[in-house]
């Protein structure tokens, strides 16, 4: 199976660097392209088994699946570019650009001598990186099977399902913007602990391993995140006093705003 991914920025590069390192592609599987040399120098110097280029046209000839992570308004340029070099049948196209819809991919990829490509759109996250994404996947034109595979090589890398392509922005808004969320909990954290006394560093390792830990209690119990949450709030305890501040300060509201604000309708 040969991964052809057309740029190696943040998303491109976590991509190729991910994928290099979990049980379904190796690196020589790979092929990365990119205009900017500093990307690709990157990139091979990550795993020298990965193939770096410049040319698009190039990048795409020997691949089972082409990957497009490139920003949204670069799409149409790049498929303009490629299109000529692909074969339907034996090819799928997967775009990352968020926005651009399958069907603004079927006027980027139309139809060459009766056969129709086959398109997949998802939504990925930037712990690829670290094989802990959460990527979310539609299709247009697609088997049972070719929809299992892609699902299968990316659940390598973290976790992926097939969803609807009219809730992908929905599920973009829940992970790939999420995990900036996600973050943002975590440093307003440290700079709470920085008032208490805590170094920022220590205040961080806390954090993390405390976040692992409710994530391990929710996978492991299957419960809803507020049956847990009753298990540590006692009666007149402080926790609950915590939880009502945040919740005067806004936080569940805060949390839904950010969400409905990064959903592209």
């Amino acid at each position: 199976m040969k991964i052809s991914i057309i740029g190696s920025g943040n998303m491109g590069g976590a991509i190729a660097r991910g994928l290099s390192q979990g049980t379904k592609i190796t690196g020589n599987d790979i092929f990365v392209s990119d205009i900017n040399q500093a990307n690709l120098e990157v990139m091979k110097k990550f795993n020298p088994d990965i193939t770096c280029l410049q040319s698009n046209r190039e990048c795409v000839k020997e691949a089972n699946i082409v990957i497009l992570a490139v920003k949204p308004w670069l799409v149409e340029s790049i498929a303009s570019e490629i299109v000529d070099e692909l074969d339907y049948d034996d090819q799928i196209i997967l775009s990352i650009a968020a926005g651009v819809e399958i069907e603004k991919l079927k006027t980027y990829f139309p139809p060459k001598d009766g056969q129709v490509p086959i398109l997949f759109r998802m939504i990925p996250n930037t712990a690829m990186d670290v094989k802990e994404s959460f990527s979310c996947i539609c299709s247009y034109n697609a088997t049972n099977e070719q929809e299992n595979l892609v699902v299968s090589i990316f659940n390598s890398v973290g976790k992926a399902m097939l969803v609807p392509e009219s809730q992908l922005n929905a599920f973009m808004s829940l992970s790939s913007c999420g995990i900036a969320y996600a973050f943002r909990y975590i440093r307003a954290s440290m700079e709470g602990a920085v008032e208490m006394g805590i170094y920022p560093n220590v205040a961080k390792e806390v954090v993390m391993q405390t976040l692992k830990g409710a994530v391990a209690l929710l996978e492991a119990n299957g419960t809803n995140p507020e049956v847990e949450i009753d298990k540590v709030t006692t009666p007149g305890g402080v926790t609950i006093k915590g939880l009502n501040e945040m919740e005067k300060a806004g936080f569940t509201a805060a949390v839904i705003k950010g969400l409905k604000a990064s959903y592209l309708k």
